[in-house]
Order: structure tokens, then sequence, then C-alpha cells
């Protein structure tokens, strides 16, 4: 039984992994393609190249960006929740 279960973790984690990944992937090119269209908007100030990099760096500590880890934390909270559920109630 405690095999199964940690076969199914480790399952689970590499799932949540793959998708975290995934998303935070797209979610950088969204925000690189939103900074290139800012770019061309306010009169191409500077090197793109520049502004780009510059926009990434503030994008990478940003709130939004560390939500993304909300991909490990809410499927346990709710396999966690049904399980207590289905065995206590």
């Amino acid at each position: 039984m405690i095999f199964a279960l940690a076969r199914m973790g480790i399952l689970a984690f590499v799932a949540l992994t793959v998708i975290y990944v995934l998303l935070s992937i797209y979610s950088r090119s969204v925000r690189r393609e939103k900074l290139e269209d800012a770019w061309e908007e306010e009169g191409q100030p500077g090197e793109r190249a520049d502004f780009v990099r510059n926009g990434l760096a503030e994008y990478d500590s940003s709130l939004r960006r560390k939500l993304i880890l909300g991909v490990y934390v809410i499927p346990v909270i709710v396999v966690g929740s049904l399980i207590y559920a289905i065995n206590y109630w």
C-alpha cells in the first residue's frame, strides 16, 4: 500500500512539474510579446533587446511568476481534502 502511494506521489510530482514548466514557458512568452508590443507603441526607446531583457527581469521577480507555483499546491490541497472527506465524513 505504501509503495502504491509513493508511486502515485512520484507520478503526480512529475506530471505537475511538466505542467509547471509548460505554464512558465507560455507565461514568459506572453510577457515577451507584450513587452515587444509596448516597445513599438512607446516610440522604440533604446534597443529592443535591452527593453525586453529589463522587462523580463522585472517579470522574474513579480508576484505573477510566483503564483504559477500554485500548480503544486492546489492539487495537493484538493486531493488531501477529498481523501479526508471520503474517509472521515
